[in-house]
């Protein structure tokens, strides 16, 4: 195992609890409010109908801008922050309880350490993506209706509770899980590639950087540990983002649709490759792959550093 690695990770048995999360929902609330407007566009692409004016994500922020201002650019957040931190607080902590307990259950196999961090780290961010999405799709789906409201041809709404209460008063509590299948299916395997490509590239680049090094060269500094951790962020979010934006596409468009218009998942491929060729189950590739990178690449850097900041001393 590459020997600055295990100088740089936290585990967390190491972590204060009550300051992990209490520091940790004021930091991604602020990683949140940065990357939050590209998430709206990549929402807004997804949904167009064939005819809409605005082809690509600079028109579609253009417009927002143009009517709403920069609000325009945080339509639904109020309601996407309301229920990202008890989501986020569910998926940290059953993201390193599992990692815990898959590394002991691959060292028997006597795999390589990178192919051990991948499966490791891959079965954890897929565990802690499937109980957080029982909290995050009731909020996707609300704040994805006010994320296109007014835009080709969806209804408008007073706020999320106006949202929610007409979803209910439709199709029930279950109104509030449409797409929940699909959200597992994409945001799951998501989780698995983006945390199995950190985990080992993370270990494969630390490995390479220490190739050249002297054994009592001591703990990497900060900036290395940073721009390593950086690179891992850049690495998964790519990765993952190539590989999960059809299922994406489908799942926005079938959260997005109004409620007299119920569609199966079958259907809205259908359209979608008649319209747009298999090209379209790529709709808003762009943003999505740029958020994916640089909201992978945020979150990672403020959750080691919430790590560090949380550490006990010893």
């Amino acid at each position: 195992m590459a020997h600055s690695f295990g100088q740089a990770e936290i585990n967390w048995d190491k972590l204060d609890k009550t300051k992990f999360y209490v520091v940790g929902a004021g930091l991604f609330t602020g990683v949140t409010v940065a990357l939050y407007p590209v998430s709206v566009v990549k929402t807004r692409l997804q949904v167009a109908t064939k005819g809409a004016v605005e082809k690509n994500a600079f028109s579609v922020a253009k417009g927002l801008l143009k009517t709403d201002g920069i609000p325009g650019l945080y339509k639904g957040f109020g309601t996407v922050i309301t229920g990202a931190i008890p989501a986020r607080i569910i998926f940290m902590s059953v993201l390193e309880t599992t990692k815990v307990y898959a590394f002991k259950m691959v060292k028997p196999f006597g795999l390589s350490e990178t192919t051990q961090a991948a499966v490791a780290n891959g079965f954890a961010g897929m565990t802690s993506s499937v109980f957080a999405q029982s909290v995050f799709v009731p909020i996707d789906v609300v704040s994805q209706k006010l994320m296109v409201q007014g835009y080709s041809g969806h209804a408008k709404y007073s706020g999320g509770l106006d949202v929610a209460r007409k979803i209910i008063r439709s199709d029930g509590i279950k109104g509030l899980y449409r797409g929940f299948g699909l959200s597992v299916v994409t945001y799951a395997p998501s989780s698995a590639v983006w945390w199995a490509s950190y985990g080992s590239s993370q270990r494969f680049i630390w490995r390479f950087l220490d190739q050249g090094a002297k054994p009592d060269e001591g703990t990497p500094s900060v900036l290395k540990i940073v721009l390593v951790q950086a690179a891992g962020g850049i690495i998964a979010g790519a990765t993952a983002s190539c590989i999960t934006t059809p299922f994406d596409t489908i799942k926005t468009r079938l959260q997005v649709m109004g409620l007299e218009n119920k569609s199966s998942i079958k259907q809205v491929t259908k359209d979608l490759i008649k319209q747009d060729g298999w090209k379209g189950l790529y709709r808003g590739f762009g943003p999505r792959f740029f958020s994916m990178s640089a909201w992978g690449t945020s979150m990672i850097l403020t959750y080691e550093y919430l790590k560090r900041i949380c550490a006990i001393e010893e």
